[in-house]
This record gives C-alpha cells, sequence and structure tokens, in this order.
C-alpha cells in the first residue's frame, strides 16, 4: 500500500462534496494533484509553497493504490507522485489538521 500525502485548506475539504471523489483545484489549472511523500518532505513542502496562505490546513493520508485515477511521479526519484484526475473517498485514510507556529511556519507532522 503506497501511501503519500496531499495539502489541503480546511475550508476546502469542508466544502467539497463528502459522497463524491475529492477533486483539487490542481486538477483543473495543472491536470493532476500535487502529493508529498514522507512527513518531513510534506513540512518542507508547505513551508515553500504555503506559508504565506494563513488558511488552516488539514493533510490528507491518501492510499495510492486506491485514487481510482491515474497517477506517477513525474521525477524519477522525486517524493511527489501526481493523481491525475479525482481521488476516490476510499482511498483518503485519514484527515488530520497540521498545526503552525505563532509565526505562520508550519510544524512537523507525524504522517
Amino acid at each position: 500500500m503506497p501511501v503519500t500525502f496531499h495539502l489541503v485548506p480546511a475550508e476546502v475539504w469542508a466544502e467539497a462534496d463528502p459522497t463524491g471523489p475529492y477533486v483539487a483545484a490542481s486538477v483543473a489549472d495543472e491536470g493532476f494533484v500535487h502529493c508529498t511523500d514522507g512527513a518531513d518532505e510534506l513540512v518542507a513542502t508547505a513551508e515553500r509553497h504555503l506559508r504565506d496562505d494563513p488558511r488552516p490546513y488539514l493533510v490528507l493520508t491518501v492510499d495510492l493504490a486506491r485514487v481510482g485515477s491515474p497517477w506517477r511521479y513525474d521525477a524519477p526519484g522525486s517524493p511527489y507522485p501526481h493523481i491525475y484526475g479525482p481521488i476516490d473517498r476510499s482511498a483518503v485514510l485519514r484527515v488530520t489538521p497540521i498545526d503552525r507556529g505563532s509565526d505562520g511556519a508550519f510544524l512537523a507532522f507525524e504522517g
């Protein structure tokens, strides 16, 4: 069971239809869902790309074997799989808030 992580604003997850697959906004914009392997790399990714976004974020723990859409590592050896379409809800194993410091920094996450 290959597991990866996806960061989503809490409000976006709350507004998504819980009876259907999850479709990240990046599917329309870029054609795929961004994911990150490993808890430490997830925090580093959040710091690089989301530090200035003050919204609370959630981490989706995703079973890649169950996503229901094609996925692949576009850069061989990278920790960033891309899912090319919606994520079946059955593939979301956990939804966990990721804590932030008073300065907005993302804190360590234990996947």
